[in-house]
């Protein structure tokens, strides 16, 4: 069966080579550029039990496990590693202009500032690793392609349906027709393009922005977590990771930006890449010097109950829906394409129960 799915972000990425494992005539469909969106410009984070107590923790457990299993399989050339992560805690200078002091602990990052104080590990190298975001979505979609999965630049117009209106028959590229037994809506918040085309619930986009920074200096790999109280008395809380490659990534701030029809024209805020160039400053005197690599912008996909949607188009048989993942998709993707895969090809999920991402559940 040919499976067309709709995004070359990160889920449609591994949900291309999961169904190409299992056999699935594949074409993914991209309209701007494989990895262009939240999917090349996320933190690349990774945790292991970071979702229990949620219904997303058996994915994310899953997930957690295939993502090293894919590197070791395809020598990592998307620079998985694991790490150790700490919450910490800053202040810009209060309005009485103390600053909060670091805690002195021989377990504690070396390389942060005296300011900082750090609160404690939450994550050591068993729970939680890291992967290089682009590469990681390029790495997938390259083995999809070698398994014979077919890539496609264009833009999503349409699906096809029966003349009944209960069944795919194809997807239309730049308003032509290709013919396909399922078509997978998984084009992040532009998922809700989709409405116009099928009965989909509601995608939302949210806006980060991100700057990527060179040290000077090596910095090891400790992932920080950082509330810091800015001198008017609000609170930031910037995520760091640095990267195997001797760069260091910064996010932590959201907007509320209205989605572009257009994801080619996501643009970056001046205002908030000067705001997060302080705080990095305000960390490390390592990234205080450091060069400034870029500055990004996306939107992540998020739901009303914030739960991805993950499963079929209620009424429409073939039709489904791999979205809404928010921060979590990168994490998550592996195990989203994995199972996916089995429910359109098999009818079923044998490693993690999608009931609860269920599509319907808004119907």
């Amino acid at each position: 069966m040919r499976v067309a799915i709709c995004g070359g972000g990160v889920i449609g990425a591994c949900l291309a080579y999961f169904l190409s494992l299992k056999g699935a005539d594949v074409l993914l469909v991209e309209r701007h550029r494989v990895a262009g969106g939240a999917s090349g410009k996320s933190g690349g984070f990774l945790a292991f039990d970071w979702c229990d107590g949620s219904a997303l923790a058996p994915l994310a457990r899953r997930s957690f496990a295939l993502h090293a299993e894919l590197a070791e399989a395809f020598g990592n050339p998307w620079g998985y590693r694991r790490l150790d992560s700490w919450s910490a805690a800053a202040s810009a200078g209060t309005r009485d202009g103390r600053r909060l002091q670091r805690a002195r602990s021989g377990s504690s990052p070396a390389w942060l500032d005296e300011g900082v104080l750090t609160r404690g590990q939450i994550g050591t190298p068993a729970t939680t690793a890291q992967i290089t975001p682009d590469a990681f979505t390029l790495g997938m979609l390259e083995q999809a392609l070698a398994l014979g999965a077919e890539r496609v630049i264009g833009e999503v117009t349409g699906v096809a349906l029966a003349p009944d209106g209960t069944a795919v028959q194809g997807v239309e590229i730049d308003g032509r027709s290709r013919e396909a037994g399922a078509v997978v809506i998984a084009m992040g918040p532009w998922s809700a393009r989709a409405r116009s085309w099928l009965p989909v619930p509601e995608v939302y986009g949210l806006k980060g922005h991100s700057i990527l920074l060179r040290p000077k200096m090596p910095v090891p790999a400790d992932a920080l977590f950082v509330d810091i109280v800015e001198p008017d008395g609000l609170l930031d809380t910037p995520e760091v990771f640095p990267r195997p490659d001797g760069s260091v990534y910064l996010c932590g701030l959201s907007s509320e930006d209205p989605l572009p029809p257009d994801p080619a024209a996501v643009a970056t805020d001046r205002a908030a890449t000067a705001r997060l160039k302080r705080m990095a400053a305000l960390l490390s005197p390592a990234l205080a010097e450091a060069e400034l690599l870029a500055a990004h912008a996306c939107y992540r996909p998020v739901t009303r109950d914030g739960l991805p949607l993950m499963g079929p188009v209620p009424g429409i048989e073939g039709a489904y829906l791999a979205t809404g993942h928010s921060v979590w998709g990168m994490l998550n993707a592996p195990a989203t394409g994995e199972a996916m895969a089995g429910l359109i090809l098999g009818g079923r999920s044998d490693q993690v129960d999608l009931a609860a991402f269920d599509p319907a559940r808004f119907f």
